[in-house]
């Protein structure tokens, strides 16, 4: 069972469904559900029936239950702010899930937002980009005991298990009395990023208290991402960040997978000893939402050089890839099949199984068919080269289709990502085809910063932004331009976030670029701190803290708003009104600085949206955008 979704103009939402389809590529797949968007399917453990959200136009995601077979659906909650991660205990009798819990008197849907009581704030932590104030409407976990007969009578009484904590994961244990959640439950918590996993007891007569599993009030240093119980019953397995012993050294952790064993005690499941780490922690970062047992071990996503692995990680220190040279994300298991979704240069994802016995796998669909049959998709041509001090490079390259554009030179831009901890990959990538589409050709790489390289590239511009960062993007710029198709006279730079940053960096050392875009920068560290929502710990931890002179002068050695004046290169700044993780201010004030200093400028902005504006915003919002950097691009840069 699958789902599917896709941007819809006309909705102007996300609009998508559930698919079935047989593992071994006997049939077709065919839709189970028809709604106006149906997500995150899971399966009854007796494989009769189906929990998923559904969400109607414009409304926020129920969960529903619909027989495997094909059925009515049946909706089960009714939570004022949706609901999330529905998960069958194992003997299939409830149902744990996420729902916020609003304040009383917020968020109602009728009421005036204005008129409600002022928010009391006394913690770092109060804000989250796409979520705004959350201290008001913590998620909390709730247990429904599933009807005999659903769909007949009132909806089944949803228990609140949960208060006061947030809770980020859950999952069930095997005796189908507690459930597994990651909180940060510890004394320090408004103060570090640390996460632990507790147990808790989810029946009726029980008082329902989080017992530790992990605990960083006694020393763990983790921030845990989640967890799944071992097919084996040998204890939980997690995957985590080691965030050291302030709690907060974050700077290119990786996430690693942990193994904490379990014993039965007085109250319920109970640690032993603390979690022992199972993979590299120097080497090996793996995608916190690929997590899933095998009867020997289980799986999970490893970055790597813009791909993920999918690889089975067993208990007796063996592993092996099942999938690989594609950005694989998510998985499940069940008789001796797995399932997983995968994107390569020329899909934006397809599901793929296979079987884990032999490592046979087989391609179950081909969604991206039509879009490649149009003949107008560019495939990307792998980079690799060395920066002046010897280290290497790699990206890719698109070029335009040479039969609509010629062999060139063609108009170049380079493009830089966000993060700094992320990575390009493989998969198709709308910005860079949309680009390619327009006959421009596209450099866009991983530079020393980026993820899935090991931890040593990721932490090397640790206070020291602007600094290595920025020789790889221009040498692997180089490397792209000795082809003869590009042409190095008409070059534009553009990026978003930390690529908004090295876009303005790079337009503060050099003249060489045409024009550029500087979407939701982060662009001045110490305005940064105090108005984004990561802002309290980020720039500390990256650029520096700047409480003496010393560190002031290093803050600003890192800073494009304190370089701003050496700008001449023309720019468009793009940002979002809800943007809380690169607040509006910073690019507000990029665009009036470069205009008061008679740089041409342009801000353009988009209200309602927040950080993923180009990810996830609203699909009109999206083509408005994509409209005017191409238009930008046509008059800064012509075809």
């Amino acid at each position: 069972m699958v789902a599917r979704t896709a941007p819809d103009l006309s909705a102007d939402e996300y609009v998508g469904r559930l698919w079935r389809m047989p593992t071994d590529g006997s049939a077709a797949p065919a839709p189970l559900t028809r709604g106006h968007r149906d997500t995150a399917p899971v399966f009854s453990p007796d494989g009769r029936w189906i929990a998923f959200l559904r969400a109607e136009a414009k409304g926020r995601p129920q969960i529903h239950l619909v027989e495997a077979e094909g059925g009515e659906p049946v909706r089960l909650t009714d939570a004022p702010l949706g609901a999330s991660s529905p998960r069958f205990s194992p003997d299939g009798r409830s149902l744990a899930f996420v729902a916020r819990v609003p304040e009383e008197g917020r968020y109602l849907p009728e009421g005036d937002s204005a008129a409600e009581a002022p928010r009391h704030i006394t913690t770092y932590t109060y804000r989250n980009d796409g979520v705004g104030f959350r201290q008001d409407k913590k998620p909390q976990l709730f247990v429904l005991e599933l009807p005999a007969q659903p769909g007949e009578g009132e909806l089944p009484v949803a228990r609140q298990i949960t208060a006061g904590v947030e809770v980020d994961h859950i999952a069930w244990l095997a005796d189908s009395a507690h459930v597994a959640v990651v909180a940060a439950r510890h004394a320090r918590a408004d103060d570090d990023l640390r996460a632990d996993v507790s147990a808790v007891d989810v029946r009726i007569d029980q008082d329902h208290a989080l017992r530790p599993l992990t605990d960083a009030d006694r020393g763990s240093t983790l921030a845990v991402a989640a967890t799944i119980e071992a097919a084996d019953g040998s204890g939980l397995w997690l995957l985590a960040q080691d965030m050291g012993t302030a709690g907060r050294d974050f700077v290119a952790a990786q996430t690693g997978l942990f193994h904490l064993a379990l014993t039965d005690g007085a109250q319920g499941p109970e640690a032993v000893g603390t979690p022992e780490r199972v993979t590299d922690a120097d080497a090996v970062d793996l995608d916190p939402g690929t997590l899933a047992v095998t009867e020997d071990g289980v799986l999970v996503g490893e970055l790597d050089r813009g791909t993920v692995r999918l690889r089975e990680l067993r208990r007796d220190g063996s592993s092996r890839d099942l999938l690989t040279g594609l950005v694989a994300h998510g998985a499940e298991y069940a008789r001796g099949t797995v399932v997983t979704s995968a994107a390569g240069p020329l899909t934006s994802g397809e599901v793929h199984a296979i079987e884990l016995s032999s490592g046979i796998g087989r391609r179950l669909t081909d969604w991206s068919a039509p879009l490649r049959e149009t003949g107008r998709l560019r495939e990307p041509r792998e980079l690799n080269g060395t920066a002046p001090d010897g280290y290497p490079v790699h990206g890719w390259l698109v070029t335009p289709d040479p039969e609509r554009f010629g062999s060139g030179p063609h108009p170049t831009i380079l493009m830089i990502h966000g993060g700094p901890y992320a990575q390009y990959t493989v998969g198709l990538f709308d910005e860079v085809q949309t680009l390619a589409e327009a006959g421009y050709a596209v450099v866009y790489g991983n530079p020393r910063g980026a993820a899935g390289y090991g931890r040593a590239h990721g932490r090397s511009i640790r206070q020291a932004f602007g600094t290595v960062d920025a020789v790889d993007v221009l040498a692997l710029l180089d490397v792209a331009l000795t082809d003869p198709a590009l042409d190095g006279e008409r070059v534009g730079v553009m990026g978003g976030s930390y690529g908004g940053y090295m876009t303005a960096w790079l337009t503060t050392r050099t003249d060489r670029f045409r024009a550029a875009i500087v979407e939701r920068g982060f662009l001045d560290p110490v305005s940064f701190v105090g108005s984004s929502d990561i802002g309290w710990f980020f720039g500390l931890e990256y650029v520096g803290d700047g409480d003496t002179d010393a560190d002031r002068a290093a803050v600003a050695a890192q800073s494009p708003m304190a370089q701003v004046h050496r700008v001449t290169t023309p720019t468009l700044v793009i940002h979002s009104e809800q943007d809380w993780r690169c607040p509006v201010e910073q690019g507000q004030r990029w665009f009036v600085e470069l205009k008061r200093r008679g740089v041409p400028a342009e801000l353009l902005l988009f209200p309602g949206e927040g950080h993923e504006l180009t990810r996830s915003g609203r699909p009109k919002h999206r083509e408005v955008r994509f409209d005017h950097v191409l238009r930008w691009w046509a008059e800064r840069l012509p075809v």
